[in-house]
């Protein structure tokens, strides 16, 4: 039955819509993470005008970003990607390791469809993982299965020696997800036992329906699923939508066109405009703006 560990600070807690939690099985190596997602979720569907399957989605993908994100022992950021050859060209979700989220479905404005091999049919997902200090790591596999949870599974399965699995539901205003991971041997040393554990609690997550992801609170989820196991629940951790846009490092992309062109624009425009996609903030230049971009002995040019 689950129980909370008492041991955190409750401050650590989010409001009840945003926000991720872990829990461990007590008999078992055996670790999960759930996360469900309100207003951040909503706040990104109101920047851009999706479809329902393109929102489903994107919400699918945020979810799994958060979760994946608890895997991260460092400072930085996870990012999800999905290339594809369907309506969604390029569908993208990322978690920081201090719970901020963003994401897009670029160039899906007549996307139409809500199966998940037409959205994203004949495509790849890239798993990122982005450190601020330290190297970056990538992993690719295609897109498989009928859904982005299945495809998450075959990743892991690919590219990990611990099992992992994953449950992921979405619809026009919130977005859950859940997922189980093996760890170490250290209570349970016996594959044949640790498999049959593994087993177990697989089986009794694969009961779950997207609305029951939707609509329970962790507890509620839990106590479905494993009443008969001891299960140790962690205080709440914040998620919030925050893009991670700014001044300068839109400067840094601007640096990168060249400044013979950058000197064109500026004749044509009089000032150039950087728009984020992810949140729609437009950053403003003026040519006193570039002086460093465009290079030692730049002069403005008078009309």
């Amino acid at each position: 039955m689950a129980r909370m560990d008492t041991t955190r600070d409750n401050e650590a807690a989010a409001d009840a819509g945003d926000r991720a939690r872990r829990f461990l099985f007590e008999a078992a190596d055996i670790r999960g993470e759930s996360v469900q997602l309100d207003s951040a979720f909503t706040e990104i569907l109101a920047i851009h005008q999706y479809a329902p399957g393109v929102s489903r989605l994107l919400g699918e993908m945020l979810a799994a970003a958060v979760l994946l994100r608890s895997n991260l022992k460092f400072d930085g950021k996870l990012v999800l990607q999905a290339r594809s050859q369907g309506q969604i060209p390029l569908l993208m979700a990322e978690c920081s390791s201090t719970g901020e989220i963003r994401g897009i479905a670029r160039g899906a404005d007549l996307a139409t469809a809500s199966h998940f091999d037409q959205l994203l049919g004949d495509g790849s997902l890239a798993i990122t993982v982005d450190p601020r200090q330290g190297q970056r790591y990538q992993g690719i596999v295609p897109l498989s299965g009928d859904s982005l949870a299945r495809s998450l599974d075959t990743y892991f399965t690919q590219s990990e020696q611990l099992g992992t699995r994953i449950w992921l539901a979405a619809d026009g205003q919130r977005a859950s997800g859940l997922l189980l991971q093996q760890l170490p041997a250290q209570l349970t040393t016996d594959p044949a036992e640790r498999e049959q554990q593994w087993q177990h609690v697989c089986a009794l997550a694969a009961t779950v329906q997207p609305g029951e992801l939707l609509e329970l609170g962790t507890e509620q989820l839990l106590h479905r699923l494993y009443h008969q196991d001891p299960v140790r629940l962690f205080a709440p951790a914040a998620v919030r939508f925050q893009c991670s846009c700014s001044r300068e490092r839109t400067l840094r992309a601007l640096s990168a066109i060249g400044p013979s062109e950058l000197e064109d624009l500026l004749q044509e425009l009089g000032c150039i405009t950087m728009d984020c996609e992810f949140c729609n903030q437009q950053y403003r230049y003026e040519r006193e703006d570039l002086l460093d971009v465009l290079g030692p002995g730049t002069q403005t040019i008078l009309h």
